[in-house]
């Protein structure tokens, strides 16, 4: 395969990849917001368009194989190609948290005896532009940026410790709420675990950079305390 040709296959995989990233940046945003304001049909739609992120990363990801397959790319490409196949896995995972906050949206129902807490949307602010910034710099190549954006993690942890803790209050105060309090967190939950994938995204792009894989990680939430108990 001409070099040209298997650059602008590569440079297609790219642009993919950022299509999947808006796509799951809408869901995430959309379930937010169609649990805030109850919005139980809009819930279903996203619920439902979770299966077109799937089939559109397993096609980016089987396009990857293949070109893999057909150029034998060596070193920085090979990394790059390597890279998107872990970066798509990421934002499919994503997805997933957008399609559980829906899916939390249509369990609760018109019924709900609470108020989604306002700082909901301030945590899916925060960690859709700190997606948003690190797919940017995976594609300017950009290690610097991917290496400082993982740090705004703590801001988001601050928040969900903050919604913790205000729905940990109404279910003393009120233990008939316990169920539906233990939904809304679910749903910090889950946008707190998408400004940990961001973070694995800046890895990819310091990886395919300098040809290390470096932690980014700084926090330590071996041991939450604040987690929810598992929905069945």
């Amino acid at each position: 395969m001409p070099r040209e040709t298997f650059e602008r296959e590569l440079s297609g995989l790219q642009d993919e990849t950022l299509l999947l990233g808006s796509m799951v940046e809408q869901a995430v945003r959309d379930s937010v917001e169609a649990l805030m304001r109850r919005e139980l049909n809009e819930a279903r739609r996203i619920y439902a368009g979770d299966s077109l992120i799937n089939e559109n990363r397993y096609r980016i990801e089987t396009e990857c194989l293949a070109l893999i397959a057909r150029q034998q790319p060596m070193a920085r490409d090979l990394r790059l190609i390597a890279a998107i196949m872990e970066i798509i896995t990421e934002l499919e995972r994503i997805g997933d948290y957008a399609k559980g906050i829906a899916r939390i949206n249509i369990l609760v129902g018109e019924e709900a005896s609470l108020q989604p807490p306002m700082e909901l949307r301030l945590m899916a602010d925060l960690g859709l532009d700190m997606l948003h910034r690190a797919l940017g710099a995976f594609i300017a190549r950009d290690a610097e940026t991917a290496r400082l954006i993982p740090a705004e993690d703590d801001q988001v942890d601050a928040l969900y410790n903050q919604i913790y803790r205000e729905l940990l209050g109404v279910m003393i105060a009120d233990p008939a709420t316990a169920d539906h309090a233990n939904y809304l967190l679910w749903s910090a939950h889950n946008l707190e675990r998408l400004a940990d994938r961001v973070t694995n995204i800046c890895e990819r792009t310091v990886f395919v950079v300098t040809g290390e894989i470096k932690d980014l990680d700084h926090s330590d939430d071996e041991y939450d305390p604040a987690t929810p108990v598992e929905l069945s």
